[in-house]
């Protein structure tokens, strides 16, 4: 009943949402035609439900190469990558906003663990996480989207304190990020997605505010900023083993 119940949701407000917010859309594509490479949408394989493929709409913030120029599939904050409009697109989330023909086509749902790249991201959890992660719709946004909303704040402030983004992006965020989805898998329900998607606009809108450990006391925890030092640490005793 609540995959039915979700699933419509779904469909309703993503083609009620689509036709709300295509007319303020128009700025922006005509903003991304007349500046950068002047392409709109960005696609990418990412795995989807059930651990298959899809391709993913976002609005273009990076450079068509960015994956194969320096810095790889981490972006951090200030990137010569990113697009003349795309540091404003990423921190407001509106390059999200072209998922909601995901989430029309059944790719997506608005709220569920975020879609990853296989090779670059899905293939470096563990067995167990990987088994289960994708037994729901991959989402708009969820707990782990809300948890990293500054993942790139992370990444630079590794990147400057002499650590490798790589690294801490795979031993530290990464793991973090299987435990919790496989939390919500746990305790999914209409009231937690619910609670998820006004979140979201919460720290959208108050980007420095911290609700989670009282609205989910028993989710996991992790110092993400503690542990920047903690993976330094083993990156070096590791650099000095080989």
């Amino acid at each position: 009943m609540y995959s039915l119940v979700k699933r419509i949701f779904d469909i309703a407000f993503s083609l009620a949402a689509i036709l709300l917010i295509l007319p303020f859309m128009i700025p922006i594509v005509l903003g991304l035609l007349l500046t950068g490479e002047h392409y709109v949408f960005y696609f990418q394989k990412r795995i989807g439900y059930k651990n298959r493929m899809f391709y993913i709409w976002k609005f273009a913030t990076m450079l068509k190469n960015s994956p194969k120029l320096a810095g790889g599939i981490i972006t951090t904050t200030g990137d010569p990558r990113i697009l003349p409009m795309g540091h404003f697109l990423r921190k407001t989330k509106i390059n999200e906003l072209p998922q909601f023909i995901n989430v029309l086509k059944g790719d997506m749902s608005f709220v569920g663990p975020r879609p990853l790249m296989k090779e670059a991201s899905f293939d470096l959890y563990p067995p167990d996480v990987q088994a289960v992660v994708y037994n729901v719709r991959p989402g708009i946004t969820g707990i782990g989207s809300i948890i990293f909303r500054n993942e790139e704040e992370l990444m630079t402030q590794v990147k400057e304190e002499g650590g490798d983004p790589k690294y801490y992006y795979e031993k530290v965020i990464l793991p973090y990020k299987g435990r919790v989805e496989k939390w919500y898998q746990a305790n999914q329900s209409f009231l937690l997605d619910f609670s998820i998607l006004v979140c979201t606009v919460l720290v959208i809108v108050f980007p420095e505010a911290n609700f989670l450990p009282k609205l989910y006391p028993d989710i996991p925890k992790e110092d993400l900023r503690g542990l920047i030092f903690e993976s330094k640490s083993e990156q070096l005793a590791t650099a000095q083993e080989v």
